[in-house]
């Protein structure tokens, strides 16, 4: 059984970073598409913000190209999404995703192309 389990989260101000792991256990990370996604209050589906696939493609959402970076330690069996330059409208629950091999893009991967979920964590950018 694959266990995701998000880390890192927290509170920043405006032009701040802030660095999510995600551990799993049960899943070898190196396999299978891996992807970071955040949900906003009052949205019923969550957002894709940055994915690496099964070739190692990584991609990522418009909104956060360029300020955010996805990356993986598979020796660790982590994931990690490093932000930047944070804006309030990155505030948000995050949650990393892991799902079988095959390809994503951050900009149109949806909620039922991954099997395994963290829990989320949530980040909050203040003004």
């Amino acid at each position: 059984q694959v266990q995701l389990k998000e880390s890192g989260g927290g509170s920043v101000q405006a032009g701040g970073s802030l660095t999510l792991s995600c551990a799993a256990a049960g899943y070898i990370l190196r396999n299978g598409c891996l992807a970071w996604f955040r949900q906003t209050p009052g949205k019923e589906e969550r957002e894709g913000v940055a994915a690496i696939d099964s070739e190692e493609t990584i991609t990522y959402a418009s909104s956060v190209k360029g300020r955010f970076t996805i990356s993986k330690d598979d020796a660790n069996d982590t994931l990690y999404l490093q932000m930047t330059n944070l804006k309030p409208e990155d505030t948000a629950m995050y949650y990393c995703a892991a799902d079988r091999p095959g390809r994503v893009e951050a900009e149109t991967m949806i909620e039922p192309d991954f099997e395994a979920w963290g829990q989320g964590i949530q980040v909050t950018v203040s003004s």
